[in-house]
């Protein structure tokens, strides 16, 4: 279908990142090194945080609330991007330099949604709306990193 509200996408993002927390949970339960057990715990709370902040737009009262009616025509089929999907898919790899990377290419991807959505926007509070999911992402992208090279160093 081509035409969605902006809180379909919302809805999927959430969803995407529960799916992001269950595989790194699993798999930090499967885990043979205990720094490695670490890391995927961390990004699997990681990945609820963000789960959970993007389940609170949709609370009245929310201030980005109204940015969730919004339509928009997008001529690729919805749910988003089938790369999402197989980065949820993808086996983590054994080694913490593996998982860190997967992590950054799903960030990093989703980032790229929000910035086709920004570019696509047709009224100013869906472009302000998506710029600041991105930043978001980036910015906790950052923090990712700066954690797991941390986590690295003990």
């Amino acid at each position: 279908m081509r035409y969605n509200q902006v809180k379909d996408l919302i809805a999927w993002v959430e969803g995407y990142h529960g799916r992001l927390a269950q595989q790194y949970s699993a798999r930090a339960k499967d885990a043979e090194s205990e720094r490695l057990q670490m890391v995927l715990t961390y990004l699997a709370e990681h990945e609820t945080r963000m789960q959970a902040g993007l389940r609170a737009i949709f609370d009245e009262g929310h201030e980005k609330r109204d940015v969730l009616e919004t339509w928009f025509d997008d001529p690729n089929d919805f749910p988003q991007p089938p790369q999402l999907e197989a980065l949820a898919d993808k086996p983590l790899g054994n080694s913490i330099d593996a998982v860190m990377a997967s992590a950054v290419e799903a960030h990093r991807t989703l980032e790229a949604l929000y910035a086709h959505r920004v570019n696509r926007a047709v009224i100013e509070p869906e472009a302000e709306f998506f710029n600041a999911l991105a930043e978001g992402h980036n910015a906790e992208l950052r923090r990712i990193v700066a954690s797991i090279e941390e986590l690295q160093g003990v």
